[in-house]
């Protein structure tokens, strides 16, 4: 039994160690692409966007109701 489970845990190692990289390829380079074109932009230009965005989302106070 245990020379089965021996063999099991193998070929998982096995296709684990051989499948991980090539599944993690588009992965990697999706965030390389989007560093890219983050770094490309520069940084006053986000915080403007991020300033611009917040004030258009910000929410509304509602007004107090009067008794």
């Amino acid at each position: 039994m245990i020379r089965i489970v021996l063999w099991v845990l193998a070929a998982l190692y096995l296709l684990l160690v051989g499948l991980w990289p090539p599944a993690l390829a588009p992965v990697a380079l999706t965030l390389t692409g989007a560093t890219t074109l983050i770094a490309a932009v520069p940084g006053v230009v986000w915080v403007a966007a991020a300033v611009i965005a917040w004030l258009k989302r910000k929410p509304t106070p509602t007004p107090a109701k009067s008794i």
